[in-house]
């Protein structure tokens, strides 16, 4: 079983969850997997599938693909279980060519019931690893700032990444790979319904916004993703690089603290 299939059916298991939704059919699925199978106490849905549907990629210069105006997935009824189903979906997705070279798909982690989700580009090297996301040099510092400056712990916030396999040399995801990956961050973020959304990255902001301006003109301002609040900012390997940025944006950070207050 994937490690972070694993992980989140413990803590479903021992957040009272016994029965998971049977993950979605897109029209004309063509592959279907084995979903993941249920830890003890956890009885999965009959005959459940995780599907993944043939996979076409956009034109990359589609207008609005990302557009906060499509329409959004539905909120779940039990944001966890839906979690869980997009890990168990992710796990097995083969809708790219990145899941060609990965050791371990990386959905995601952290608290169904999060205020906050960050979302950054893709994996690196130590998270198609371990399977778990921002656990590298940028994830420390992520962690640093999540634990010195918010004074929060990983488990309070959700950590999700734009893919959700590594890019080969952690070069910058291309547009069919980014494609493939949005109904899963979509779908996450409609399960969690955060008060605000901290994009980590040109990548994330991009594709959060449908805006290709660089990060400098984004940040110190709120944006909007289908009704959600999101703040933008730099990558923390953006930061190992340029420790100069870490002030502004600590300002960043300052504000997404502000709108989870008030959310």
């Amino acid at each position: 079983m994937d490690p972070s299939v694993e992980r989140l059916l413990r803590s479903l298991q021992a957040a009272g969850v016994r029965r998971l939704p049977a993950p979605r059919r897109a029209p004309g699925a063509s592959r279907p997997a084995e979903a993941a199978r249920a830890a003890p106490g956890v009885e999965p849905p009959s005959r459940a599938r995780v599907t993944t549907p043939a996979y076409r990629a956009p034109a990359a210069s589609t207008p609005g693909l990302f557009s906060s105006a499509r329409a959004a997935p539905p909120r779940p009824s039990d944001p966890a279980a839906e979690l869980l189903a997009v890990a168990a979906e992710v796990a097995a997705c083969r809708r790219c060519k990145l899941c060609e070279g990965r050791q371990h798909a990386v959905p995601g982690e952290g608290s169904p019931q999060a205020r906050i989700l960050f979302v950054g580009e893709g994996p690196g090297a130590e998270e198609d690893r371990t399977g778990r996301p921002f656990v590298g040099r940028a994830g420390q510092l992520l962690d640093d700032i999540l634990v010195k400056g918010m004074k929060l712990a990983r488990q309070d916030v959700y950590i999700a990444n734009v893919v959700k396999c590594r890019p080969p040399g952690n070069r910058v995801p291309e547009p069919d790979e980014v494609a493939a990956c949005a109904g899963y961050l979509d779908r996450q973020i409609a399960a969690l319904q955060p008060a605000v959304i901290c994009a980590l990255g040109s990548t994330a902001a991009r594709r959060l916004l449908d805006d290709e301006r660089p990060l400098s003109s984004l940040r110190g301002r709120t944006h909007e993703f289908r009704g959600l609040p999101v703040i933008v900012t730099y990558h923390p390997a953006y930061l190992l690089r340029n420790p100069s940025a870490k002030a502004l944006t600590w300002q960043d950070i300052q504000r997404v603290m502000e709108l989870a207050r008030r959310g």
